[in-house]
């Protein structure tokens, strides 16, 4: 049998089919009923509490609330994020404010800029811009990294990162690592040149509902290099590991 014509055939249905998909959709003077397509330029909103929960220390409770959402569509967002803390002795601690342009550069990727504004009693107010960038990395690592300039000329950086742990569909492991570097001696905040601050954790969630689960956990903090001695200089502990109860949700 000749295989010329079945090739031929194929040949000519690959062309038509190709063809067909390069017209324009609808095709220029089709009528107005026809369906146009799907829009992806609606507006979305996402709100997300990652983290709301309470830190047990040799008898001291401590609280920290760390937010973040967003509202646009899938090419161009607003963000903001928000992280807080105190203790229940009447202390606030400090509080974080950034609000963000974000540009997706890839499928899993935003690209981020904007402000980061950080305030607390006792603390000289102090306003940053802010580049970074946030999404989903291979294996489903979620990175959220970022470099901050001072309005003092500091530059400093922090990366984190989470990972899911399914144990069943509700009950959910998540390992969390943060790390914080700094290009120069920022003596008023207490911070050294190098890699500053090292924090890792593990918190075991249940979702009673997707948008709502509670969770039990660990985490490990602790000042390395000039910073450590920065805080051994003012009697301030190095390291510090708590035990945390808490909620995250999202809608």
């Amino acid at each position: 049998m000749n295989i010329r014509y079945p090739l031929l055939l194929v040949s000519l249905m690959l062309s038509m089919t190709t063809a067909a998909f390069a017209q324009e959709y609808p095709p220029t003077g089709s009528p107005a009923s026809w369906p146009h397509p799907l829009d992806d330029s609606m507006t979305f909103t996402f709100f997300q509490v990652d983290r709301a929960e309470l830190a047990f220390d040799n008898g001291e409770t401590s609280y920290l609330m760390d937010t973040q959402g967003w509202i646009g569509t899938d090419l161009n967002k607003f963000w903001f994020k928000v992280e807080a803390d105190g203790d229940f002795n009447g202390s606030f601690g400090e509080a974080e404010l950034q609000g963000l342009y974000s540009r997706m550069i890839s499928s899993f990727f935003d690209f981020q800029v904007g402000i980061r504004q950080d305030m607390g009693p006792g603390l000289d107010p102090t306003t940053y811009a802010v580049a970074g960038i946030q999404g989903l990395a291979p294996y489903w690592f979620e990175i959220d990294t970022a470099l901050f300039l001072s309005d003092k000329g500091d530059l400093t950086g922090r990366m984190e990162a989470e990972y899911d742990v399914l144990f069943t569909q509700r009950l959910i492991g998540q390992p969390r690592m943060e790390a914080s570097v700094a290009a120069q001696d920022v003596v008023s905040q207490g911070i050294g040149s190098g890699l500053s601050t090292v924090e890792f954790g593990f918190r075991l969630r249940y979702e009673i509902k997707r948008e709502f689960a509670p969770y039990v956990g660990i985490e490990w903090s602790s000042a390395v290099g000039r910073t450590a001695d920065f805080r051994r200089l003012a009697n301030e502990p190095v390291a510090a590991t708590s035990v945390v109860a808490g909620i995250r949700l999202w809608f």
